[in-house]
């Protein structure tokens, strides 16, 4: 499937975006749809070769960026990402992993990396970087929840709680952020195309949705540039299926 050209814009112009996990799938997309607004865009990620790649491509569409090598997936990390971010008004928490096979096969090792990837980075860099969005009266949060929040998946146990607490954290951080200023909402992918998943398996899942068929990076990444724009902005603590329908049925 062949996505639009970005259309540079200044709906968010004057704003900087921290993008985790940024330099693949639906961060990289979603780094290149915030800075076609205008954005600032940080752009996080592991790998600097890969970081270096997302940086130009924002670059040849008039944009700015820069790179920040971190890895979250320990405290320590997280908290160093946050002081080197410095100001930011726009939070994307993006990164994490997915595993999925029998429980009994997840070791306790792999279980304690996907709840520190996919729910205490996304805790710690928010709670080091809204509070300063709330003494500005301004800001917004994006968290990268999913489909298999809510629609069981044999062998999805463990990634399944990690994005229910990613809804959770959505609906506190909306009640304890929003009355400031700062709107807190979450997107919930279906199965989609991010080169970090078998595609066979994607496909499989696609056929079940409404639509029958997976999603692209773009189609997470246009509602994300959307939540954060002005033109939502008496929406939070709201979590947007982007699924092809697949928990409406």
């Amino acid at each position: 499937m062949t996505t639009s050209p970005h259309t540079a814009s200044a709906e968010l112009a004057g704003t900087t975006a921290l993008v985790t996990g940024a330099t693949s799938g639906i961060g990289r997309a979603t780094a290149l749809a915030l800075a076609a607004a205008g954005a600032e865009v940080l752009v996080h990620g592991r790998d600097a070769d890969r970081g270096a790649a997302v940086v130009s491509e924002i670059e040849s569409i008039g944009g700015h960026a820069r790179f920040l090598a971190a890895d979250i997936s320990n405290p320590q990390g997280a908290h160093q990402l946050a002081a080197e971010a410095g100001r930011v008004d726009i939070l994307v928490n993006n990164a994490g992993f997915s595993w999925f096979g029998p429980s009994e096969d997840l070791d306790d090792s792999t279980l304690a990396s996907l709840f520190a990837s996919n729910v205490e980075s996304a805790y710690i860099l928010t709670a080091a970087l809204a509070p300063a969005m709330v003494d500005r009266g301004f800001g917004s949060v994006v968290n990268l929840s999913s489909m298999a929040a809510s629609v069981g998946l044999a062998g999805g146990a463990a990634y399944s709680a990690t994005k229910g607490a990613m809804v959770a954290l959505t609906k506190s951080w909306a009640a304890e952020y929003s009355p400031a200023g700062v709107r807190v909402n979450a997107v919930a992918p279906g199965p989609i195309y991010t080169g970090g998943a078998a595609s066979d398996r994607i496909a499989a899942l696609g056929q079940t949705t409404i639509m029958g068929r997976a999603a692209q990076p773009e189609d997470v990444a246009n509602m994300i540039e959307f939540l954060v724009s002005p033109r939502a902005q008496y929406v939070t603590g709201a979590v947007f299926a982007v699924d092809g329908g697949r928990t409406a049925i």
